[in-house]
């Protein structure tokens, strides 16, 4: 049976040299790992026999502003094999980027996506790293926390009059 201890182990196993960071939190497991790992990291647990942790169920990012570094990438993953979630993390610091992981699962593509059009957060080698949501002249990103509750000024009307 594959869990999270199974999980961490073939982890440490694959890469003795990372620091990955475990913490529960009501009883589930996250796994921290250095941004400069995520990619080989994420392919090894989608590629790996006894894991195939193949489904991205959702990828998101957290602003923990004022800290540094200010970003985090959330992956949940699910094995359909092993009937098994996983969250793993990854910290990303105001400017720099995190590589993309859509061409492991191409679901990460609207994901990564909406991470950058909301936080900000970048990805490498994305091969559409445009807004999703909001259109491409607007000014920042309304998921900061240092993003003004009132939204940003504008000098003409929100929406464009017909």
């Amino acid at each position: 049976m594959v869990d999270e201890i199974f999980t961490i182990k073939k982890l440490k196993e694959k890469f003795p040299a990372s620091p990955l960071k475990e913490e529960t939190f009501r009883g589930e497991v996250n796994v921290t790992v250095p941004k400069e790992e995520i990619f080989e990291i994420c392919k090894f647990l989608s590629s790996d026999p006894d894991l195939q942790y193949q489904f991205l169920t959702d990828l998101c990012g957290v602003d923990h502003f004022p800290k540094t570094p200010r970003f985090e990438v959330v992956y949940l993953l699910y094995s359909f094999k092993n009937n098994h979630r996983l969250r793993l993390k990854t910290r990303v610091a105001e400017g720099e980027s995190v590589v993309s992981v859509e061409s492991i699962w191409k679901a990460a593509n609207w994901l990564e996506r909406e991470a950058y059009d909301l936080f900000g957060i970048s990805f490498k080698n994305h091969p559409d790293m445009r807004r999703i949501l909001l259109w491409e002249g607007y000014e920042g990103h309304p998921l900061r926390k240092d993003f003004p509750v009132e939204g940003p000024d504008f000098d003409k009307p929100f929406v464009p009059e017909v």
